[in-house]
């Protein structure tokens, strides 16, 4: 504390000196006390019922017993939580989960190598790689997305403009992948694909596992 604030709040007797200077109050802690009424300050009734209830209470523990009956009350009810994430709760319909390369029905992939997803991403989470077909259109040979940068603003499904990348209402899956232990998210999800399958390289470790719900087909780590 320093000089200042001693001196201030420093209780002396009359005629006591500090650095030069009177410190006796103008009004004393006691005085100040007075204007307050201490609301706990009750007297406890001396009745033979009041002190027969506050003898029970101490002695036999009454509100450990009124304590211990609330948790046993919730102990039979029909829990408020799920056993995620082997139970999951309903999804909003504005959800934005796992990205989804779409082919059309003929299997021909809808991405068209041009790269406004990519542009458009604010985490810079995307990478594609193209070659030009024998018509001399461009077709993708790399489509990369870095899951860590990914904020899952929704902008590369808005952005492209054949529908071929979306944001699905799957959530994401604990991996089960030789060399992986168990639990571990994938890091990245890293898609190269051709007219025929979908093949992922997941923590440098190439795999292909395919799967497909109505027109989507996207790598997912069972």
């Amino acid at each position: 504390m320093s000089a200042a604030l001693r001196v201030l709040y420093s209780v002396s007797r009359p005629g006591a000196f500090a650095a030069g200077h009177n410190l006796v109050r103008p009004i004393s802690l006691s005085a100040q006390r007075e204007g307050f009424k201490y609301v706990n300050a009750q007297d406890l009734p001396t009745d033979m019922k009041s002190i027969t209830d506050r003898a029970a209470q101490t002695l036999l523990w009454t509100e450990l017993f009124r304590g211990l009956g609330m948790t046993m009350s919730y102990l039979f009810r029909e829990p408020a939580t799920i056993n995620y994430p082997f139970e999951k709760g309903p999804l909003s319909p504005r959800f934005r989960g796992e990205h989804a390369l779409r082919r059309y029905p003929s299997g021909e992939e809808r991405c068209i190598a041009c790269k406004l997803c990519e542009a458009i991403c604010p985490a810079q989470a995307i990478t594609i790689e193209a070659e030009p077909r024998s018509d001399g259109s461009r077709r993708t040979t790399r489509y990369d997305i870095d899951m860590t940068k990914c904020i899952y603003c929704g902008f590369c499904q808005e952005a492209c403009p054949v529908d071929a990348i979306v944001e699905v209402s799957w959530t994401f899956y604990l991996s089960t992948v030789a060399g992986v232990p168990n639990g571990t998210l994938f890091p990245t999800l890293c898609v190269t694909f051709d007219q025929k399958e979908i093949g992922c390289h997941l923590a440098q470790n190439p795999s292909t596992n395919p799967s497909s719900s109505v027109d989507v087909w996207l790598f997912r780590s069972l």
